[in-house]
């Protein structure tokens, strides 16, 4: 199916109130990692500093077209489709490790020497061990609605959607099936991203593009992200926790107590988003970002923006 769909992608973020001047598409781009999957990075271009963009667990590096086009006039912002995800080969091995040694190779394929690392949810985990094991490559990073503690129930209505999904025939099949889950969703972002994580089948059936092969080994994502809290007092580079105001994985009290672990940390709530932060709020997030690495976000908060 084809990804890119600039009408929809204009009508959805000039009602979301996202400023942006170049809608022209990103350049596909494809990396062989050391002994593992290929990689497929959407690269948005642009002559600014690079900004690397990480999706999470079952989405794909769509999920970040709003911001993208939001920042790409004054940043170069690189998005990955993580293995097991989007047009990204499928492996055996999907630890946070190996997909923290995926980041390491796109960004030396590209000749970046350090660059602004942000992920969202699983995402936010990779990034987050990229930013521990290449110190020196990491100019700052950013997680988007996840910390070492999340309140892990609160997934169990999107897992089992994912995990049950019987296949469809019609995208709007796909919309309407997740809408009876998630009733507040926006139609519209909810048909903008699900053309983006199905494909068709061999039976012509729509299905979902990342690996389900398996479930998902949870325990593990859960004591990983645990572990995070001995070994982030000693990282160096700037910290910004974006939480979604409505979020139900991640509590305010969460947000203090993970970001309290980083010597140069901070959060912010993102108001009008729940844990799909880039889509609920695309552009409050892209402020935030471009406050961020600009030095300027502490002073936002100061004027009550948090």
């Amino acid at each position: 199916m084809n990804d890119w769909h600039p009408e929809a992608l204009t009508t959805i973020a000039d009602r979301l109130g996202i400023a942006f001047t170049d809608l022209a598409p990103p350049r596909s781009a494809r990396f062989r990692t050391h002994g593992g999957p290929t990689i497929h990075v959407l690269d948005w271009g642009g002559q600014g500093p690079p900004a690397v963009l990480l999706h999470g667990g079952a989405l794909t590096a769509r999920t970040w077209d709003y911001v993208a086009i939001a920042l790409r006039s004054d940043f170069r912002l690189i998005a990955l489709d993580m293995r097991g995800h989007g047009a990204s080969d499928w492996a055996d091995d999907y630890s946070i490790e190996s997909c923290a040694a995926d980041l390491l190779a796109v960004i030396d394929g590209l000749g970046i020497e350090r660059a602004r690392i942000v992920g969202m949810s699983l995402g936010g985990m990779v990034a987050c061990e990229f930013a521990l094991r290449h110190r020196d490559r990491t100019e700052s990073l950013v997680m988007v609605d996840v910390t070492s503690r999340p309140v892990f129930a609160a997934t169990a209505r999107m897992r089992t959607f994912m995990t049950d999904f019987p296949g469809a025939a019609t995208v709007d099949e796909v919309v309407e099936m997740a809408l009876a889950v998630s009733p507040r969703s926006d139609p519209e972002r909810l048909y903008y991203r699900m053309r983006t994580l199905l494909k068709r089948d061999d039976d012509g059936r729509l299905v979902w593009k990342s690996d389900r092969r398996r479930p998902a080994d949870y325990p593990m994502i859960l004591r990983h992200l645990a572990g995070f809290e001995a070994r982030i007092p000693d990282m160096a580079a700037p910290f910004l926790l974006a939480r979604g105001g409505e979020s139900l994985i991640v509590s305010k009290d969460a947000a203090q107590d993970f970001t309290a672990r980083f010597p140069d940390g901070r959060w912010i709530n993102i108001e009008g988003a729940g844990h799909n932060v880039q889509e609920d709020n695309p552009r409050d997030l892209a402020d935030a970002l471009r406050a961020f690495w600009g030095g300027r976000l502490r002073s936002m908060m100061q004027k009550g923006i948090r």
